[in-house]
């Protein structure tokens, strides 16, 4: 293994040792109670068994080795990567059923789309969304009836809010089951086109609606490499999804055999079996880092710059923004999927998929193959791949087979040995106003850096505005601010990236400067997103003023507004906050209250004591 992998993951191992040895006294009194449903009182259980099926029932009433698998699903037909779930909770505990073990459904969480609420008042609660599920399947959980985990989720904030709920009811086994990628539409360039085309005046709203609906056509996740997509690629490589299921088209004949199989390797590590496996001790700093090079070695998507540290310090692992960049300096970017490159997930999976990634990844010694998983005991054996064939009774069989060892496309997987970059896709900045993070995967190295005039704006209405007026055709910082979570929820701001590129391309050097988030699909624009301290809170953004020379430069790390007295001048804070009234805003009014900062993973919500 490479030494500098092995240096980050025991500094991270030293900070965590007093929260993480909380979090594993916690789980050590959980699993001593044994199995949960056996100790709840006739009526508790009597309440239920009550809506089983007789069969169930009779399982249920068994003094031990049937397990009780809650299935969470954050299901709903608004979602096109999760319309496919629909009938995955029947099919998980018809699987369950045929293994002689029974499937509850404990909760049902929301799930919202960033695609529908982008450049949109419901936007300000998509990352909030993130804990109300951890709260939503925490409910489910509570009933203590359950031993082990089926985890139903994809897109952007859904995974992160179950794996957090998750990592709190450590001492069950779980795993997450996916519904696989839409069939691939128009291609990510043509689209990318018509948006800026769009921007720029040049084509009508009908031309822009039939492109959209082009590309996002069918049932699946969308084919680009954004959140939801990161999200698959984490799960797989942190051994919380079976190796090589994450890119499984819903309609692929593999796919009901892998939601069998899932069911199958779940309640293998039950409390009630020798091989039992909880989630928080399996869940362990090698986990985490392994999580963090998948991110940097594939581009993936910014928002989990934040959403890791919040999954790990659930289990009591404290995760820096540092830990990201010191990780990126020698993690070589091995993946070109759009905005990246211009290819989607599906040529991802067809020239390899993550079995491919993996062993590229191992065999430059950086990850740690040795991570504990479900499937297998350790990461190692996550380069095998899922396969069909026809078993001896002519029936279609699921086997894993060890694929080539090269990529079949280097254009969209490259080896290990000709990365596409020598290091990977995100940048943390830092200097007189906060600290940030750059996503630099997909920015031409000629726009890594800017110095230029600032313009600032508080909302992304008023930069849009200005670019029709024709205000920003110069070289220019756009400051946006009063768009962390404490101001509005931290929407993402990614209605801003064709107009910016469109300056881009007239010529001028523009950047981004923000408390608000983008996302896996920013584009090729340089940005320093999240931020912080946040405006909100007096953060050094809301001291910029139009005309400020800002630096911003992602090869030497620096954030700075080029004036000697900027510390001494006053915050631009508002003396109230804007209105937050409709669309269930003002609903959120104590998560903006309390969340912290983006840096520390912009929780709302209790978790582990690290005092």
């Amino acid at each position: 293994m490479d030494p500098r992998l092995i240096a980050i993951t025991e500094r991270i191992r030293q900070r965590s040792a007093q929260s993480r040895a909380r979090y594993l006294a916690q789980l050590t009194e959980q699993i001593a109670t044994g199995t949960q449903r056996q100790r709840l009182g006739c009526t508790n259980l009597a309440h239920d068994y009550a809506a089983a099926p007789a069969q169930d029932k009779q399982r249920l009433l068994q003094t031990g080795g049937v397990a009780n698998i809650a299935i969470v699903s954050a299901y709903n037909d608004l979602l096109s990567a999760h319309a496919p779930y629909q009938d995955y909770p029947q099919q998980l505990k018809h699987h369950l059923a045929q293994n002689g073990h029974v499937g509850q459904m404990a909760a049902g969480v929301p799930a919202m789309c960033d695609g529908i609420t982008q450049g949109q008042t419901g936007m300000e609660l998509s990352l909030f969304s993130r804990d109300v599920i951890a709260l939503s399947s925490a409910i489910g959980l509570s009933h203590q009836v359950f031993d082990g985990m089926l985890l139903l989720g994809i897109c952007d904030k859904i995974v992160p809010g179950l794996l957090m709920a998750a990592l709190r009811f450590g001492h069950l086994p779980a795993l997450f089951v996916p519904s696989g990628p839409m069939p691939s539409g128009i291609s990510n360039q043509q689209k990318a086109d018509v948006r800026q085309a769009f921007a720029a005046g040049n084509v009508q709203r009908d031309a822009l609606l039939a492109s959209e609906m082009a590309s996002y056509h069918s049932a699946g996740t969308c084919t680009f490499y954004g959140t939801a997509n990161s999200n698959q690629m984490l799960l797989e490589i942190m051994g919380l999804q079976l190796p090589g299921s994450s890119f499984v088209a819903p309609n692929d004949p593999l796919r009901p055999l892998l939601t069998a199989e899932a069911a199958r390797v779940l309640v293998q590590h039950t409390a009630l079996e020798a091989d039992y496996m909880p989630i928080g001790q399996m869940v362990d700093e090698r986990t985490i880092v392994n999580a963090i090079v998948g991110l940097l070695a594939t581009g993936g998507s910014t928002n989990h710059t934040i959403h890791l540290v919040a999954i790990a310090r659930m289990a009591g692992i404290q995760v820096t923004w540092q830990d990201m960049t010191d990780l990126s300096a020698f993690v070589p970017l091995l993946l070109r999927v759009y905005p990246n490159g211009e290819a989607d997930i599906n040529a991802f999976q067809a020239c390899g998929g993550m079995p491919q990634l993996l062993r590229e990844l191992m065999s430059l010694g950086l990850v740690h193959s040795d991570a504990r998983t479900l499937f297998g005991r350790q990461l190692s054996s996550y380069t095998q791949a899922p396969r069909c064939v026809l078993n001896d009774q002519g029936e279609t069989a699921l086997v894993w087979q060890d694929e080539p060892c090269t990529s079949t496309n280097l254009a969209v997987l490259a080896s290990s040995v000709s990365p596409f970059k020598a290091e990977g896709g995100l940048r943390r900045v830092e200097g007189n106003l906060g600290q940030a993070i750059v996503k630099v995967s997909a920015i031409d190295e000629s726009h890594w850096s800017i110095e230029a005039p600032a313009r600032v704006f508080t909302q992304q209405e008023q930069v849009l505005h200005a670019y029709q007026q024709g205000e920003l055709n110069q070289d220019v910082v756009i400051v946006l601010h009063q768009q962390g979570p404490r101001a509005n929820g931290m929407p993402e701001l990614h209605q801003l990236m064709p107009a910016l590129m469109n300056l881009q391309q007239a010529g001028y050097r523009v950047a981004l400067v923000t408390d608000g988030r983008l996302s896996g699909a920013s584009g090729k624009v340089l940005a320093a997103i999240h931020v912080s301290p946040e405006a909100m809170i007096g953060g050094a953004i809301a001291r910029v003023r139009d005309g400020d020379l800002v630096r911003l430069n992602a090869h030497s790390g620096e954030l700075q507004v080029l004036m000697d007295d900027f510390s001494d001048r006053p915050a631009d804070v508002p003396h109230s906050r804007k209105s937050v009234q409709g669309c269930g805003r003002e609903l959120f009014h104590v998560f903006r209250q309390q969340v912290d900062g983006a840096d520390m993973g912009a929780v709302s919500i209790g978790w582990i004591d690290e005092e």
